[in-house]
């Protein structure tokens, strides 16, 4: 048996490609799909940055999709999965249009223009390459924190980053999910060092402090991104199971659990949360409603846990005045 990584790729059929770029303060994180893979979306944020999910509904004709861009770079970013869509016709990939070849990579976007990284780009914004580059260099092991579409990402008080985990149900369907974490508000109770998530932890992947004994009021106090700036926790939750378009969406809509429980607060109106979900169809569902809604809770919680993975992974950004990252105050060494 294949060890386990706790990251996306332990669902087969996928892998992860990375790029930033340190000095524009941004990056794109691309998954690219073995063969076509069933997928849907669901967005809950107010001010979300999106690409081709109308043909994600279960409503709409396409069977499957061959990638997905989690990029940072707001609406400009959007032009990482055209980049994408270059590396995958180059290799064969898209839907089949008689002679034509249409690479189908829906996209979404954190907002990281004011970071502190360098955005005069001049005409075109630089994601097309970057969003290239991810797709070239996807495989199995990828990074996690400061990387890909994380490199630019902040939270209200900790730097954000990217973050994936991954676990396995009783029937044996692998689910994982894969995250940039750039929320509005905060993945830590007050000022931390314990993680929203750290009753979900698994073997000290996020620091070890599990969840506090009590949680008062003080610490519940609410904190965000001041002013109206745009933020926004995006990712793809993926697994192994034979699933429909229809239980893609009720898999992605249930997914937005792991915001709620990872981060206080979550789904603002500045927010842009949107989850892609995926499905391989390596391993059909036996039991459909028992395993289904068993998958359904397993993906919630590996997204609590890799929302807190990206903070906890985190380094601060290389610029003058950049925000502190988690490990920056409560590292252990």
């Amino acid at each position: 048996m294949t060890q386990r990584r706790n990251l996306i790729t332990d669902v087969p059929g996928l892998r992860i490609g990375n790029a930033q770029d340190s000095a524009l303060g941004s990056g794109v994180t691309v998954a690219l799909f073995d063969a076509p893979a069933v997928a849907s979306a669901f967005v809950m944020g107010g001010a979300p940055a999106t690409r081709e999910t109308d043909l994600l509904d279960p409503d709409k004709m396409a069977p499957g999709i061959h990638g997905v861009v989690l990029s940072g770079g707001s609406a400009f970013g959007l032009d990482a999965a055209s980049g994408v869509q270059a590396y995958l016709r180059e290799q064969g990939i898209g839907f089949a249009v008689r002679d034509a070849l249409v690479p189908l990579v829906p996209q979404a976007c954190i907002f990281d223009l004011i970071n502190g990284g360098n955005k005069d780009w001049g005409r075109y914004p630089p994601y097309r390459e970057l969003g290239y580059d991810a797709a070239r260099q996807a495989g199995p092991d990828f990074e996690l924190g400061t990387a890909g579409g994380g490199y630019g990402a902040t939270t209200a008080n900790f730097k954000g980053g990217l973050g994936s985990a991954s676990a396995v149900t009783s029937a044996g369907h692998t689910v994982g999910a894969l995250v940039v974490v750039n929320s509005i508000a905060s993945a830590v109770i007050g000022n931390g060092p314990h993680f929203w998530a750290g009753a979900l932890e698994e073997g000290g992947e996020f620091g070890g402090y599990g969840h506090p004994e009590r949680v008062d009021a003080q610490k519940r106090q609410l904190v965000w991104k001041g002013g109206p700036q745009p933020a926004t926790t995006i990712a793809l939750v993926a697994t192994d199971a034979a699933l429909t378009k229809a239980q893609a969406k009720r898999l992605a809509i249930a997914s937005h659990a792991g915001l709620a429980r990872a981060l206080r607060f979550s789904h603002a109106l500045f927010d842009g949360d949107t989850i892609f979900t995926a499905a391989t169809g390596r391993r059909p569902l036996q039991d459909e409603a028992a395993e289904f809604t068993e998958l359904t809770a397993l993906a919630a919680d590996a997204l609590t846990r890799a929302i807190a993975r990206g903070v906890y992974e985190a380094t601060a950004l290389p610029y003058p005045d950049a925000q502190p990252a988690w490990r920056d105050r409560f590292s252990r060494g």
